[in-house]
């Protein structure tokens, strides 16, 4: 509830010249208390953003890693999402599966795990969700689609779930649907059935991943899909549920949202959701997409996550606004906390909520970010206004006899750009259940009992630097923890992973061996060639070489490339092609470019020499086959000269 005050500065009798508005709004629990607070996340992949973090050296990497997971020191995340790797592009590359093919089993590919295992050190309470993106070819049967055969698509996500608790001691919390093209109630009811006859009755089903239709509907009208999902996801929907989803009576959570460029106008929309997916959509989970910035700036997306750190090679990496916005809510909450039914928008712009651990805590957060500095990347926000305002809270209830409050205070200041972020400013006074502050624009406030929160901070990183110039890397499996992938390669379609031929006689050589065979199951368009890039995306002249065995007798083709100018769901690429009738071994592939001019070899004889050639002007390295084809590569090196 509110009221409004008028005040008036006088210069005489009859002149008043400044009018301020100001405010009244209630607290309470006297009346009952709102829904259960689930917590503030983020996600790695949907697909490989976290590809370049694996890389870091120490201490640069757990030093990362805090930002994002230790409690009371940056963003304190409660949740973490992944995803469950499908040998697919899902955005900005590919994501190894733990079944290539069916007859497969390796729980230990990819970084999802370790990322996994990393926040579960750092939080032990963190609630761990999993979704897959894309399947391997095998799931969908030769179909580009998952549910044609939806008890093999089940058992292919709870083989997942089992291998995270038997190799990784993970336990799974949430698995989710993915539904990017279609509703498939059928699946949803099969997976809770393979869920329950496997023994994992604790793992719930988030549904559907998409839009708040057709799903709440259909949870109404159907008891066997009531019972079966737990939770209602939606993706980016603008803070606004439903009607229906209300219906359901199912929590509602932001299954995925934010995706926005990581800039101060990135920190303003992260921050208006945080407060308005609840105040408007009663939403009592935000998982941002992504956790970190860690892959190829010019891939797509650059910099929508929570922080940047995408230079493994020179070790540094940016914590960004987002992190401490998201630390004004996670560092003074938990998950079981629980929202107050008195929460709402400011009348001058903004909101407010406020949320509780019903033993006497009380915290409160307040944004009061514009329409042009919290502007997200989907969907489009319509206009509004937000002017400086005085607000007066009036603490009822059990929150009666509170008498000061912590304070912590961000301001973005897009004018001199001095913004501050997540200060601990000094502690107001509560008298007589009342306190008043002034709101300027643009600004974030918390409000709390809770008085352990802290500014982390390290020493800083090292300064940002190019991609070396010159690079090598003989694929010999070194390490700790072991990684699946060879550094700095960022897989676009296929998988590139670490093999040695047992079989062989002699010393086992490690090699890098292209590994998915059948187009997979996608909801992006994937090349019809598998390709790795590495490198610099501003290279124009360089040389590339590298020794490569393609596996197929009397077909397929294996490639090095420059000039790779496209990565992500729109891959494109200039290269040359290896492709002869006979296996190749050990042989010696060689690319070079330079200004117009292409010339290749191949164990020292030219395949071609000064051929001309205007476009791409610049792009990265890389490696890659020609179809879903088994290939190796070994030594591989680069030479840029611009």
């Amino acid at each position: 509830t509110s009221k409004k005050t008028i005040c008036c500065v006088f210069l005489s009798t009859f002149l008043c010249i400044s009018i301020c508005l100001g405010e009244d709004y209630d607290l309470d629990d006297k009346t009952g208390l709102g829904r259960s607070f689930d917590g503030i996340g983020s996600l790695s992949g949907g697909g490989a953003t976290s590809r370049l973090l694996v890389n870091y050296a120490e201490p640069y990497r757990s030093q990362i890693l805090d930002y994002l997971f230790k409690p009371t020191f940056g963003a304190s995340l409660q949740i973490l999402k992944v995803e469950i790797g499908g040998d697919a592009q899902t955005t900005d590359g590919t994501e190894p599966s733990h079944m290539h093919y069916e007859d497969d089993e390796n729980y230990f590919r990819g970084y999802e795990w370790w990322l996994m295992k990393e926040a579960k050190k750092r939080n032990p309470n963190i609630t761990l969700i999993g979704l897959p993106w894309a399947f391997p070819g095998w799931v969908g049967n030769g179909e580009n689609w998952p549910y044609s055969f939806p008890d093999i698509t089940a058992s292919y996500v709870v083989s997942w779930i089992f291998g995270a608790k038997q190799y990784h001691d993970l336990d799974i919390d949430y698995v989710g649907i993915w539904n990017e093209r279609s509703f498939n109630s059928k699946y949803i009811k099969l997976l809770r059935y393979t869920l329950d006859k496997s023994g994992l009755e604790r793992v719930k089903i988030i549904a559907s991943d998409n839009l708040w239709e057709p799903i709440s509907s259909v949870v109404i009208a159907d008891k066997e899909l009531q019972d079966a999902v737990e939770i209602l996801g939606v993706h980016y929907p603008g803070t606004n549920t439903v009607p229906e989803a209300l219906k359901t009576g199912k929590k509602l959570w932001s299954s995925e949202d934010y995706s926005t460029f990581n800039d101060n106008v990135g920190g303003g929309c992260w921050a208006r959701i945080l407060n308005q997916n609840y105040v408007n959509g009663k939403m009592t989970a935000t998982i941002s997409w992504n956790l970190v910035s860690s892959y190829y700036e010019d891939l797509p997306f650059e910099r929508d996550g929570l922080m940047t750190a995408k230079e493994p090679w020179s070790g540094n990496y940016v914590v960004e606004s987002p992190i401490w916005i998201t630390a004004h809510t996670t560092q003074f909450t938990e998950p079981g906390w629980t929202y107050l039914q008195t929460v709402g928008h400011f009348t001058h712009g903004g909101s407010y909520v406020a949320l509780t651990d019903e033993r006497g805590n009380l915290t409160i957060i307040t944004e009061t970010m514009t329409h042009d500095h919290s502007v997200c990347i989907r969907p489009p926000l319509p206009s509004y206004d937000v002017t400086d305002q005085n607000v007066t809270f009036h603490l009822k209830g059990t929150f009666a006899s509170i008498s000061e409050l912590q304070v912590w205070h961000s301001r973005f200041d897009f004018k001199t750009n001095k913004t501050a972020l997540f200060q601990n400013i000094k502690p107001i006074k509560v008298t007589e259940g009342s306190f008043s502050i002034e709101l300027d624009v643009d600004e974030v406030y918390t409000f709390t009992t809770v008085r352990n929160g802290q500014r982390g901070s390290y020493p800083d990183p090292p300064p940002s630097a190019p991609f070396p110039k010159s690079y090598k890397d003989d694929f010999d499996v070194s390490g700790n923890p072991y990684f699946s992938e060879a550094p700095n390669f960022a897989d676009q379609t296929g998988v590139f992973e670490y093999f040695t031929n047992q079989t062989d006689p002699g010393p086992h050589v490690s090699t890098l061996r292209q590994v998915v065979t059948q187009r997979p199951v996608t909801w992006v368009a994937d090349a019809d060639q598998t390709i790795s890039v590495i490198g610099d995306y501003q290279w124009q002249d360089l040389m590339v070489s590298c020794d490569i065995y393609m596996e197929s007798v009397h077909a397929g083709g294996v490639f090095i490339a420059v000039r790779v100018n496209k990565g992500g769901g729109v891959v494109s690429h200039f290269h040359f092609w290896v492709n002869y009738p006979f296996k190749l071994f050990n042989s010696d592939s060689k690319d070079i470019y330079n200004g117009n001019y292409a010339s290749a070899d191949l164990d020292g004889y030219p395949l071609w020499k000064n051929a001309v050639l205007w476009e791409p002007r610049h792009g990265w390295a890389a490696i890659g086959t020609s179809s879903f084809e088994l290939a190796q590569f070994d030594n591989f090196a680069i030479e840029a000269l611009a």
